[in-house]
């Protein structure tokens, strides 16, 4: 767990890190309220939209140039050295990254702008080759540059991927939150190593007030941003159908858990509530057993933004991990099984 930074972060893998446990429960944060505090509180506030709105396009740039789009698997570009006609050269960008150019044979590209790209191509001809090269890259079809807004959303849809941004810049390009979104953004991306993505789930309050760089986090290509409609609880761990789900009247953990499909077969009886409070106080975290529950009846009602996270067994050889961007003070929140 970083010591300086306010995060909530979701990883799953297909196979999970291995790690250590106490008793039968997951690793996780420290219990900072009991089970009767935290069902006396009432809910959030709904955080004001307009606000968030305002910081979202005051945040917004100029319009990024071509020499800003970074380049990708799969794009194609046309290279040409101007001093001579020879060295032209057509290529896509290669699964690896790498395009393969006369002379100097293949070069990474993928990951950095046009122009980045145009320099570093400029020095490998000038180092054996060339006096004073000018490389020119076109971009003649773009496949890799894409993000996609979901959700509470103005304007919903894929989008061009033209330039390195952060998150506000992105969220901009869906011209607003409507007036039904949540306190939370999550930033879906995929991995080459997990044929499951990772999700980072981020305080909008805390960022609409103007948090630093570790919740204003940088979009790269292929993210999938949703901001969840008010109303909405996040459920995960060992449950079989982990998400956002809505709430219904009067929805206790144990549905739920039941929304989510049920617990897994690897489950444990270890269940963490991680609720909001709002105003960049930290959040209430409270660790407890599904007997707890069966021993109150179940009574413990959900609120907006919840998150519920069930306990793997120490057992089984997997690992899922959460943690949490927001007002958590000196250090993130880890919720994780290991």
């Amino acid at each position: 767990m970083k010591s300086h930074a306010r995060y909530f972060h979701l990883y799953w893998a297909v196979l999970f890190f291995a790690g250590s446990l106490s008793g039968c429960g997951g690793k996780g944060p420290e219990p900072n309220t009991t089970l009767e505090q935290v069902t006396s509180r009432e809910s959030v506030a709904k955080q004001d939209v307009k606000a968030i709105n305002e910081r979202l396009f005051a945040s917004v740039k100029s319009a990024p140039t071509l020499k800003d789009y970074v380049l990708g698997e799969g794009d194609l570009l046309q290279v040409s050295v101007f001093e001579t006609q020879d060295l032209k050269t057509q290529g896509r960008i290669g699964a690896r990254g790498f395009i393969s150019l006369p002379l100097v044979g293949a070069v990474q590209v993928a990951g950095i702008t046009t122009q980045e790209a145009e320099q570093k191509i400029e020095g490998l001809y000038k180092a054996k080759y060339l006096q004073n090269p000018h490389v020119n890259i076109f971009v003649q079809e773009q496949v890799s540059g894409k993000i996609t807004l979901m959700g509470a959303f103005k304007k919903t849809g894929t989008f061009p991927y033209l330039a390195r941004q952060n998150l506000f810049e992105a969220m901009a390009l869906g011209e607003g939150l409507t007036d039904t979104a949540g306190k939370m953004v999550q930033v879906r991306r995929g991995s080459r190593d997990s044929d499951k993505p990772s999700t980072s789930v981020i305080d909008l309050e805390s960022l609409a007030k103007g948090g630093g760089e570790e919740l204003n986090i940088e979009i790269k290509s292929g993210d999938v941003i949703y901001v969840p409609d008010a109303g909405m609880i996040y459920v995960d761990g060992a449950v079989r159908k982990p998400g956002n789900y809505p709430i219904k009247k009067k929805m206790n953990i144990p549905e739920a858990i039941i929304a989510a499909g049920g617990l897994k077969p690897i489950a444990d009886q270890t269940v963490t509530l991680v609720r909001p409070r709002g105003d960049d106080q930290k959040p209430d975290i409270v660790k407890f057993s599904l007997n707890d529950l069966q021993a109150n009846s179940g009574n413990i009602e959900v609120k907006d933004s919840d998150i519920v996270f069930v306990g793997t067994n120490k057992a089984l050889a997997f690992f899922s991990s959460i943690t949490l961007y927001g007002p958590f003070g000196g250090g993130g929140i880890n919720l994780q099984n290991q």
